[in-house]
């Protein structure tokens, strides 16, 4: 485990998003955004960046400060009942939110988190009390390159002259099927050559808490993905979600910078240099 662990400062750790960032320009709407667990801790600046992207495409961006863990690990480990309760609160607190503040989408920046909260409504379908909230709270969940691409891009971007390897991460290739979405909104940004990597549908070894119970074949698969990777020659690699990207980095060894899409598509907006991390 102590292998996968990034660098994180003490400030990023307890580090905390505005409760509301208004919408740059004339609003589009609003958003509800989970902050993520291992998101929050280890990659507080992918949720930073996400923040400032929807903002600058006119949308609210409301992140309840209380919001707790979604229970995709717990899904992933098969903690059926712990993982039902977490799901549970979660739907009561942004339920809550939309009372004040009506919500248009719930937008999830991690692949593995988006993935099982796009399934509460499979997941709590045995549950009378519970169903028919899940199934609409479900129904609201959009991974934020879907909420990005179906909107006309309107704050203006700067170019980024690299080449980007786009990694798709299985639970949103695979589980939700969001493939061209992330292409697409990459593909926004003036001069950037996206690239795909070979054997693209294949895991990296990651896969929620593989790579922590089954780490021999988890980091055989890890090599794999890493001399794909290579094969296209990047500058950096991009991937929305953090098991990959720790993933990555651990069988990359530092040789390329590792970014989540919107960190590349937030420098593009401000003008500022691309994050090495």
């Amino acid at each position: 485990m102590t292998w996968l662990l990034p660098p994180v400062t003490v400030r990023e750790a307890f580090a905390r998003l505005p409760e509301r960032t208004a919408a740059v320009g004339e609003r589009r709407g609003t958003v509800a955004l989970l902050s993520g667990c291992v998101q929050d801790v280890f990659f507080h600046r992918v949720n930073e960046a996400t923040v400032r992207v929807l903002s600058a495409e006119g949308l609210d961006v409301l992140v309840p400060r209380d919001q707790q863990c979604c229970g995709a690990l717990e899904v992933h480990a098969g903690r059926e009942e712990p993982a039902l309760a977490r799901a549970r609160r979660l739907i009561a607190r942004f339920e809550d939110l939309g009372v004040d503040h009506p919500v248009d989408h719930v937008v999830a920046n991690v692949a593995g988190c988006g993935s099982s909260m796009k399934d509460y409504g499979h997941l709590l379908s045995d549950d009378p009390q519970w169903a028919g909230r899940a199934k609409a709270f479900s129904a609201k969940v959009r991974d934020v390159h879907e909420v990005l691409a179906d909107l006309e891009p309107r704050a203006p971007r700067s170019p980024v002259r690299a080449r980007v390897a786009y990694h798709d991460a299985c639970h949103l290739g695979h589980a939700q099927g969001v493939r061209e979405q992330p292409r697409a909104v990459l593909r926004t940004i003036p001069e950037l050559q996206v690239v795909d990597i070979p054997e693209a549908a294949l895991c990296c070894g990651s896969a929620g808490i593989y790579n922590m119970v089954s780490p021999e074949p988890a980091a055989e698969l890890g090599r794999r993905k890493a001399d794909n990777v290579r094969a296209v020659a990047p500058e950096i690699v991009v991937t929305a979600n953090p098991g990959c990207l720790l993933q990555l980095a651990r069988h990359l060894g530092g040789e390329l910078p590792l970014l989540h899409p919107v960190q590349l598509l937030d420098a593009s907006i401000r003008a500022v240099e691309v994050p090495r991390s």
